[in-house]
C-alpha cells in the first residue's frame, strides 16, 4: 500500500469513526467506564457527620478549628486496545476481513477515548508481544495508531492471548480500561491470566468473527487454509455431517470462550464481519452505565 492510499484509507476511518464516537457514544462512553478512583480536590471546615479519617491535621493545626479533605472521582482514564494482529484475522468471506473490523472498532473506541481527554495505548500481539504504543493524549497519537492497524506486519502467525494479557498485567502499574479486540482462534485456556488482569484493571472482550467459522456454506468442495498453521486440506461442503460436525465445534468454542468470560467476570461481546458493530458496542455501553 503506497502512503497516498494509506492517507485515504486512514481518513476515511477516522471520517467514520470519529463520527460515530461524536454523535452516537459521546455520553455513553463517560458513564460506561469510570474514573480510576478519587483525586483529592479541596480542604474545607469539617461538618457533622464528615468521617474523622478525612480530617487534614496541618490545615487543622494552623486555623485551630478541624478542616476535611474532599475527593472528587478522578476521569481520566488510561485506555488500552490490545489487538490480535495474528494470521486468522486476516481472513473474510462478506464485507470485509475480520482484521478491518477491528481496526474500525478500535478506532471508534479510541475517538471516544480523546472526547473524554483519557489516554490511549496499544499492544498488538500474535503468540507473542508485537508491538507496544505508550498511552499519550490527542488525535495525532490515534491517526499514528490507526496507521499502525493498517499497515502492521506482524513476525508471527499464531495466537496466543494468555501472554498478552500478562505482558498487559506486568507492565500497566495503575489500573486501565483494556479492550482486548480478537477472534479469539486460540489453543490454549487464558482464564487463569483474564481473571488476574481483570482484578487489577477493567478488562472488555470484543471478539470479531467471519460467518463461515459459525455455517459452512453448501458449496461442494472447497479448499481450506490454516491461517496460522499454514495447513491446507479439502472437504466436502456437501456433507451434511460435516457442516453439522463444523457448527458443533463452533458451538464448544462459543460455550468454552462464554464460560471464560464469566469466570474471569469479563464484560464481552461479538459481532460477525457482515453485521453491525454499532449496536453491540452502545449495548456494551447501557450495560455499564
Amino acid at each position: 500500500m503506497n502512503n497516498t492510499d494509506l492517507l485515504k484509507r486512514v481518513r476515511k476511518i477516522e471520517i467514520k469513526t470519529r463520527g460515530l464516537s461524536a454523535n452516537i457514544f459521546a455520553g455513553q462512553y463517560h458513564s460506561a467506564f469510570k474514573g480510576r478512583g478519587m483525586a483529592f480536590s479541596e480542604v474545607r471546615e469539617y461538618q457533622f457527620g464528615d468521617d474523622v479519617r478525612d480530617i487534614d491535621w496541618n490545615v487543622t493545626a494552623r486555623f485551630h478549628r478541624p478542616y476535611v479533605k474532599v475527593f472528587e472521582e478522578e476521569r481520566e482514564l488510561t485506555v488500552m486496545l490490545m489487538i490480535d494482529v495474528s494470521g486468522s484475522l486476516n481472513f473474510g468471506t462478506r464485507r470485509q476481513t475480520k482484521r478491518d473490523m477491528v481496526t474500525e472498532i478500535a478506532a471508534t473506541l479510541a475517538f471516544s477515548a480523546i472526547q473524554n481527554n483519557d489516554k490511549i495505548g496499544v499492544i498488538f500481539f500474535s503468540d507473542r508481544i508485537e508491538k507496544y504504543i505508550p498511552p499519550k493524549k490527542g488525535r495525532r497519537h490515534i491517526l499514528y495508531i490507526i496507521r499502525e492497524m493498517l499497515e502492521f506486519e506482524p513476525q508471527s502467525t499464531r495466537t496466543d492471548v494468555g501472554q498478552a494479557i500478562a505482558y498487559l498485567t506486568r507492565i500497566m502499574k495503575r489500573r486501565c480500561t483494556a479492550f482486548l479486540l480478537s477472534d479469539f482462534y486460540v489453543r490454549k485456556d487464558f482464564t487463569r491470566e483474564l481473571t488476574i488482569c481483570n482484578r487489577k484493571h477493567d478488562v472488555v472482550a470484543i471478539r470479531v468473527y467471519d460467518h463461515i467459522s459459525k455455517e459452512l456454506p453448501d458449496v461442494g468442495l472447497m479448499k481450506v487454509r490454516d491461517a496460522e498453521t499454514g495447513h491446507e486440506m479439502i472437504i466436502d461442503t456437501g456433507s451434511k455431517k460435516l457442516r453439522r460436525a463444523h457448527h458443533a465445534y463452533w458451538q464448544q468454542r462459543e460455550n468454552e470462550l462464554r464460560q471464560s468470560f464469566s469466570k474471569s467476570k469479563v464484560d464481552s461481546f461479538s459481532v460477525a464481519t457482515h453485521e453491525d458493530y454499532v449496536q453491540p458496542l452502545m449495548r456494551l455501553f447501557q450495560q455499564r452505565a
